[in-house]
C-alpha cells in the first residue's frame, strides 16, 4: 500500500459523511420531529451523530493528507505500510459511532479507530523527524 488507497478511500469516506451531513440537516430542519431533534443538540443520538459527522470528515481528510505524503515520500519514510493501514483503520472510529447509534453496537470500533488513527499520526510525525531528505 503506497498511499493511493488512503487518498481514494479518504475522498469516498468524505463524500459519505458529507451526505450524512445532509441527513443531519434534514433531521434538524425538516423531519416531523425536527424541534425535538434540535432541542437534543448536546445529548443523546443528536450529539453522537454530530460526532460521527465531524470525525468522519476529519479522519477522511487525514487519510487524504497521509496518502499524499506517503506517495510523495515513497521509499523515504519508515513504516509507510503501517502508517497507511493504521490511518485506514482509523476510519473505524466514526463508523463505530454510527454503529453505536443505529445498530446498538458497543464502542469497541470507536476505540480501535481512535487508537489506530492516533498511532498513525504519531508514526508519520516521528518518521518525518527522522527523514534525512530535503522535504521540498
Amino acid at each position: 500500500m503506497n498511499g493511493k488507497n488512503n487518498i481514494a478511500i479518504g475522498f469516498i469516506t468524505m463524500g459519505v459523511f458529507m451526505l450524512y451531513g445532509f441527513l443531519l440537516i434534514y433531521l434538524r430542519d425538516f423531519a416531523p420531529n425536527a424541534t425535538e431533534w434540535a432541542n437534543s443538540y448536546s445529548i443523546g443520538k443528536h450529539f453522537e451523530a454530530r460526532l460521527a459527522h465531524v470525525h468522519g470528515n476529519l479522519f477522511a481528510f487525514l487519510n487524504i493528507v497521509i496518502g499524499f505524503l506517503l506517495l510523495h515520500f515513497k521509499g523515504s519514510l519508515q513504516y509507510s505500510k503501517t502508517i497507511s493501514w493504521m490511518a485506514l483503520f482509523g476510519l473505524l472510529m466514526p463508523l463505530g459511532i454510527l454503529a453505536e447509534i443505529y445498530l446498538g453496537l458497543p464502542p469497541i470500533f470507536v476505540l480501535i479507530g481512535a487508537l489506530t488513527m492516533t498511532v498513525s499520526v504519531f508514526i508519520i510525525g516521528i518518521s518525518f523527524l527522522k527523514l534525512n531528505k530535503k522535504i521540498w
